[in-house]
């Protein structure tokens, strides 16, 4: 007769109640309380504005056949549910939430870009009331980093950066051209694009020698504009069950899914969760 089994049973069933209790306290409201859900749309320009020093040139977004692929990958994009649509645009512009109003309203067709494409076409869908700007501008001191690398014989560095680069855009517009407009969301948004895009801009951060930092200066240009994006994204936020689709040039994705990522009071998704 083993004389330790009865008490081999009451201790198992002393640590079984611990274990439920510990498991009762971290199911506590702090630890599983609901977060706001974030998706960061990275989109190619659309109305081939010629904002970037690299750009795309696609064709006519408005021609039925891109209307069809567009209405295609919204209605796709539209499982993940978002109760608010962030847009890049500037919260002080109030011609853009008339311009939502008025094509609430039929007063308006969309034009050729993706805020109005993707942004306004699902906000109404959805019969969301309003948009939410939240971009802002920032000054880069991109020519004192040229004039650094004209300086110190660094121009192939820079020049092999933007091959890279334009490759990058050239395999985007490769696919548009022989596929959809949601294809080409889909490769845009791929994990290893995004950190490829981000690569590509901490090539900058050689830049610097002699107590100079242009480059590096050129990068904390780039972070604190989408830092300030981000903390406009942080200001919508009004319920932990708000989930938020953001609409971005794809170069500032990297610097927003970061941002949602280090935030331990939010959840970040991927298009790829929704769309393939």
């Amino acid at each position: 007769m083993n004389i330790f089994s009865g008490k081999i049973k009451i201790v198992a069933l002393i640590c079984l109640a611990v274990v439920s209790s510990l498991a009762q306290n971290n199911s506590s409201p702090a630890l599983s309380a609901a977060k706001p859900h974030i998706l960061v749309l990275g989109t190619f320009h659309m109305a081939n504005p010629g904002r970037d020093v690299l750009n795309m040139q696609v064709d006519d977004m408005l021609a039925p056949r891109r209307q069809a692929e567009i209405e295609q990958f919204v209605a796709a994009l539209e499982k993940f549910h978002p109760t608010k649509i962030a847009v890049e645009v500037e919260p002080s512009n109030k011609e853009f939430a008339q311009r939502y109003q008025d094509y609430l309203a039929g007063q308006y067709s969309l034009r050729a870009d993706e805020v109005e494409q993707i942004g306004l076409r699902m906000a109404k869908q959805l019969g969301q009331k309003q948009l939410y700007p939240i971009n802002i501008m920032a000054d880069f001191p991109f020519e004192a980093m040229q004039a650094f690398v004209q300086k110190h014989h660094q121009e192939q560095i820079l020049n092999d950066d933007m091959v890279t680069t334009q490759k990058q855009l050239d395999a985007w517009m490769k696919i548009l051209k022989e596929g959809t407009v949601g294809q080409t969301l889909v490769a845009i948004n791929r994990d290893e694009e995004v950190r490829e895009g981000q690569a590509a801009y901490m090539v900058f951060a050689r830049f610097a020698g002699g107590g100079e930092y242009p480059g590096p200066d050129v990068l904390t240009a780039w972070y604190g504009r989408n830092a300030r994006i981000f903390a406009n994204l942080r200001n919508i936020i009004d319920s932990p069950d708000d989930r938020v689709l953001v609409i971005y040039g794809s170069g500032h994705e990297f610097w927003l899914q970061q941002n949602v990522l280090q935030s331990s009071d939010l959840v970040l998704e991927r298009l790829s969760d929704y769309v393939r």
